[in-house]
């Protein structure tokens, strides 16, 4: 079993792969969204939109809290969950497939994208480790990776969502992308 994960592992960090990913990305996710616009279900329609919002709103506050690579971000959702932004890609994403009522796709998804956030974390975290140095190590000791804590929070570190960063972590046109999802969605389901 520990040689099929780490085969799994080393796939999803493969340079050559990431980076076919990457230049593939746009046509695979628009690819991907027709084929999930066709096998939508109506009936499901309002519950992958709130687990859409949820996923959604999770992001935008990150968005609103995160400087990236020049402040360490540890207040808002980040005080809670040191992974917040792919807890809301998680979501945002599965909200959307939760729509064609299949909870086999569902499946599937959750399965791929823990191993894609996993090896992406991990990848990040060294990232910062270089970065912030003993700040991160010490945020690390304090706020789990992927289970939020509630034990110890703070409200003025919860408190924090910042329109400057949320303009420039281009929120907005995150926002506008998922209603202009769920609009074309709800046309052509209804």
């Amino acid at each position: 079993m520990n040689d099929f994960l780490e085969k799994i592992n080393n796939l999803f960090n493969d340079p050559e792969l990431r980076a076919k990913l990457v230049t593939y990305r746009w046509p695979l996710a628009i690819a991907a969204a027709i084929i999930f616009i066709l096998m939508m279900e109506p009936q499901y329609f309002l519950i992958g939109l709130l687990i859409s919002l949820a996923g959604e709103g999770l992001q935008v506050w990150c968005f609103a809290t995160l400087n990236k690579k020049k402040d360490l971000a540890a207040k808002g959702p980040y005080a809670i969950i040191r992974n917040p932004m792919y807890i809301g890609r998680y979501l945002l994403i599965l909200g959307a497939i939760a729509i064609t009522g299949s909870f086999f796709l569902m499946l599937v998804y959750t399965i791929i994208y823990y191993f894609y956030m996993t090896n992406r974390v991990g990848r990040e975290e060294e990232v910062l480790k270089d970065i912030f140095g003993d700040a991160y190590l010490e945020y690390c000791n304090h706020v789990n990776r992927f289970i939020p804590e509630f034990k110890r929070l703070d409200k003025d570190e919860i408190r924090c969502f910042d329109w400057d960063l949320f303009f420039q972590n281009n929120a907005h046109w995150n926002i506008l992308s998922v209603i202009v999802g769920y609009w074309v969605a709800y046309i052509w389901i209804f």
